[in-house]
């Protein structure tokens, strides 16, 4: 195996075991010496697992060599977040306040990952118990961004982009509440497959808003992305064969998806649009009642869940936090309980709004993110800058958890922007195709 390994996409190495041209034991130990031997690999991963992924990768191999393998990424090295529990390795999110915590048995995504024979490299880095867009995190590490290294990477699945667009993995697996899949696939110029909850087994994984929580890969391309998605389930992949836009009805969600959008993130959308109308789609544009009070709805929804669910840690032993998450989080004390019930039961009424608006439509799409990747050195000096870029990196991604749809971006040839196609929960297979056409469009 030659060392070009690092820019094949996961289906193509998986095609090379099974053709017998890629031993998954010489791929595994040359990825775990390409992460050793890397500058930022300490940024990126937080943790290797060269034993576990070492034996994995030879089960592999004996299953390649008897004509017994398991699937289609049966001896593919991956990285996982490290929010994904791994039996006897520590998992700590990113945070200090989960230091040693060591689960005893692995996520339910990452066994059924192992039962598909795909081969765990690691844990990446990631924001504090995944609660900003950036992807900062002074506590552990903030992995680089591939573009730029005094760039913010996007988050909080940052290492998770970093391993894949860096070359250290060949895909990853991410989760995302706010976007946290997007923003560094996007920023990263990758592929990010945000599922719609509750889709993906939420067992074994640490949580942030258990209700808006997903679980989803990043990826070089789409096929990777509908073979993880798969693996993720122990299903059956969509069949991409044949995918087409022609005829596909797509629609521009305007208003607040636009609002103070900068120029490169505009200009990569605006290209893309133009060039899936002339591989045959028809382009509407038009407005959603509903999004911006849905997004007015963002404090009182997300940072209640995530106070409830960490508040008591968080208060035991506030000093461990990066400031700029830990109000985050506090902001959460704010809101009463009849508030928060209030709040679902609009969001529940807008979602119905919204699933009546677009049911004509195959996708609907918006840049992905209004914004470029902010630098580091910035944020860290303006506490305010850090609120006001966080929030508007968030802003379109989380239009996506709020409606509760499954979500693709996709890189549109100018760095770090990305088009997302946002299709109604349980639509991932019929998106994932339009992804594919979206992408050989692109292309």
């Amino acid at each position: 195996m030659t060392g070009d390994w690092r820019g094949m996409s996961a289906g193509d190495l998986g095609r090379g075991i099974g053709a017998g041209r890629i031993d998954p034991v010489d791929l595994t130990d040359a990825c775990l010496e390409a992460i050793a031997a890397h500058p930022e690999a300490g940024r990126i991963y937080a943790r290797t697992t060269g034993a576990r992924a070492q034996a994995e990768a030879q089960a592999a191999r004996d299953r390649a060599r008897t004509g017994h393998r398991l699937g289609p990424l049966d001896g593919v090295p991956i990285s996982w977040k490290d929010l994904f529990d791994t039996a006897g390795v520590a998992t700590e999110a990113g945070s200090a306040l989960l230091a040693g915590r060591v689960p005893g048995r692995d996520a339910e995504v990452l066994a059924n990952a192992g039962a598909a024979g795909l081969v765990c490299l690691g844990k990446t880095h990631m924001t504090e118990l995944a609660f900003s867009g950036l992807g900062l995190n002074p506590v552990t590490a903030t992995p680089p961004n591939v573009h730029d290294a005094g760039a913010a990477p996007g988050g909080s699945s940052s290492g998770a982009a970093a391993s894949v667009a860096f070359g250290l993995a060949a895909a990853a697996i991410g989760s995302d509440t706010g976007g946290s899949v997007r923003v560094p696939a996007v920023w990263n110029d990758l592929v990010g497959l945000k599922t719609g909850a509750p889709r993906v087994s939420l067992a074994g994984v640490v949580p942030l808003c258990p209700r808006f929580d997903t679980v989803g890969p990043l990826t070089r391309n789409v096929e990777d992305a509908a073979l993880l998605l798969a693996a993720l389930e122990g299903g059956r992949p969509a069949d991409l064969r044949g995918a087409t836009l022609a005829g596909a009805r797509l629609m521009v969600l305007e208003t607040v998806a636009f609002d103070d959008i900068r120029d490169g993130p505009l200009a990569g959308f605006e290209q893309a649009v133009d060039r899936l109308a002339q591989a045959g789609a028809t382009i509407s544009r038009g407005a959603v009642p509903g999004i911006a009070e849905a997004l007015a709805l963002s404090g009182v929804l997300f940072a209640t869940e995530a106070y409830g669910t960490w508040g008591a840690s968080i208060e035991a032993a506030p000093e461990r936090m990066y400031p700029a998450i830990l109000n985050r989080f506090r902001g959460g004390r704010e809101y009463s309980g009849a508030d928060y019930v209030a709040a679902w039961q609009k969001l529940d009424r807008l979602r119905a709004a919204y699933a009546a608006a677009t049911a004509g439509f195959d996708a609907v799409l918006v840049p992905t993110c209004p914004i470029l990747p902010p630098k580091v050195a910035a944020l860290m000096a303006d506490p305010d800058f850090f609120v006001a870029e966080n929030l508007m990196t968030l802003r379109n991604t989380r239009i996506g958890n709020l409606m509760g749809l499954a979500v693709l971006t996709l890189p549109t040839g100018i760095p770090s922007t990305g088009i997302s196609l946002m299709g109604p929960p349980m639509s991932e297979e019929r998106l994932l195709r339009l992804g594919a056409a979206a992408e050989a469009a692109l292309a």
